[in-house]
């Protein structure tokens, strides 16, 4: 993952520890004023977060960092005030940095650990912090910045498995393989080709990466619990501090609005579809019955009781965990579809979800990736492969087209001459002139040129064909574009 640009990251001298106040420090909830009673311990349990929004803490930091200089720049902090808090924020995040911050039982988030370890280190100065902020707000900036950096890396990701499919569609340029439509032999197609086409997939799942990120890339802090701030608070310079280039309008909008997590899901779901579709190809490719490629060994596991296995364990992992994907776009399509605004808690279940889903599609994009840079493919049996099937039948139609005849009757002749080529058992490509005449007599001698797997693949030379002129073309094209 990227590492935040943290608004504390300039300091060059190691953050010392800051002077712990003698002064006795508040006890209890930040909120606990209002109850007379403490929380149930089973509340406490079933409403902590901690263990899974803890990995927020940098992002959570940086806002908190930015916050402090723009109470100083509004005047409600003093600069010593600010400066105190921004080294207090930095020492706190070279502790969660090195594993050495000391979590307690009473923290329900990662926003109230850093505050309580914050107001521990600096005294009672530690509680301006959160002034003119909501956790509503805060966490809000916390999953936009953390979603900025993801889908950043994401978006890299995607564009290094690009140049791997491209790598293996120039190693393979002359091998043709049989196309299918119902997973029936259809029309032969270069194996380069092929590749191109999970390239174009790809390309446009980061597009949609780039889109969502372009569109979350709007600061909410400042817009309090719900209705916005009464400090005189800059936000504009928070969110050049931030490296936002916009800040968000409308303060109820911004503290309810989790399309941007939804949108990231929806991204990510599709990537793990295209991630799917392949690995169910590399499956089948693999089988005995296809014998097109083999998986590197370092990417398959054995059985544990026969001997002769080699399965396509990864793949098919990556297939199943694309389900998972799916529920988590559709856990948090339900978790919001009734809620009223602004904010309520059950938007704490967004986290859970957006994270296991990004480590999910990362991890897969990596495998999918290293697997393809090391796929062998076996060009003899996919040579074969090419050359039967009756996959030549549509060069038929099309030419009595050629010839004057009308495509439904080119079809209707073309059908009688495939059942006579399964009645005589010869391929299509093995029939006489004197076969094919007794069908039509609209059949000459350079029908025979069309009856070659290299003729049907060069004549598909429109853009976005299988010819071999236009896939090299598509190929030097994506190089270039992918260069670097």
């Amino acid at each position: 993952m990227a590492k935040p640009h943290s608004a504390g990251a300039r300091a060059r001298k190691p953050v010392a520890a800051p002077k712990r106040p003698g002064r006795a420090l508040p006890k209890g909830k930040a909120w606990g004023g209002r109850f007379a009673e403490q929380t149930d311990r089973l509340v406490e349990q079933f409403t902590s977060s901690l263990a899974y929004d803890r990995r927020l803490y940098p992002y959570d930091i940086q806002g908190s960092i930015a916050h402090c200089r723009t109470l100083d720049r509004a005047k409600v902090l003093t600069a010593r005030e600010s400066a105190q808090l921004v080294r207090g924020l930095q020492f706190v995040k070279v502790e969660l940095d090195g594993g050495r911050f000391p979590f307690s039982p009473q923290d329900e988030d990662i926003h109230m650990a850093i505050e309580r370890r914050l107001t521990e280190l600096i005294g009672p100065l530690g509680g301006k912090l959160h002034t003119g902020r909501s956790r509503n707000d805060q966490v809000a900036l916390d999953l936009r910045l953390f979603l900025r950096d993801v889908l950043s890396t994401l978006m890299d990701q995607l564009q290094e498995f690009r140049r791997v499919l491209v790598g293996q569609a120039r190693a393979h340029m002359g091998v043709v393989m049989p196309g299918y439509t119902h997973l029936q032999r259809a029309q032969p197609v270069l194996l380069a080709h092929h590749f191109l086409a999970y390239v174009e997939m790809f390309g446009r799942d980061r597009g949609r990466l780039h889109d969502c990120r372009e569109r979350l890339n709007v600061m909410p802090l400042g817009s309090g619990a719900l209705a916005g701030s009464n400090y005189p608070v800059d936000r504009r310079y928070t969110a050049a501090l931030l490296e936002f280039p916009a800040v968000t309008q409308n303060s109820l909008d911004a503290v309810s609005d989790r399309d941007a997590v939804v949108e990231a899901l929806s991204a990510l779901s599709l990537i793990m579809m295209h991630l799917s579709r392949l690995s169910e190809e590399l499956i089948l490719w693999a089988s005995q019955e296809f014998r097109y490629v083999d998986l590197p060994d370092t990417f398959c596991t054995g059985s544990s009781m026969m001997p002769q296995k080699k399965n396509p364990d990864v793949p098919e992992l990556v297939r199943g965990k694309t389900g998972r994907v799916y529920g988590h776009l559709m856990g948090t399509l339900t978790l919001l579809k009734g809620l009223p605004l602004s904010y309520n808690r059950d938007l704490q279940e967004d986290k859970e979800a957006l994270f296991d889903a990004v480590d999910t599609t990362g991890q897969s994009l990596a495998l999918c990736t290293e697997w393809m840079r090391r796929l062998v493919v076996n060009r003899t049996v996919l040579a074969e492969a090419a050359e039967g099937g009756g996959m030549l039948a549509t060069e038929l139609a099309d030419y009595l087209v050629t010839k004057g005849v009308p495509f439904r009757e080119a079809h209707s002749i073309t059908g009688q001459i495939v059942r006579f080529s399964l009645e005589q058992q010869q391929p299509l490509q093995r029939l006489t002139l004197k076969d094919l005449r007794g069908f039509s007599p609209r059949f000459s001698q350079d029908v025979l040129s069309c009856l070659t797997v290299k003729g049907a693949i060069d004549r598909k030379g429109q853009i976005g064909g299988t010819a071999t002129g236009r896939v090299e073309a598509r190929i030097k094209e994506l190089e270039k574009a992918l260069k670097g």
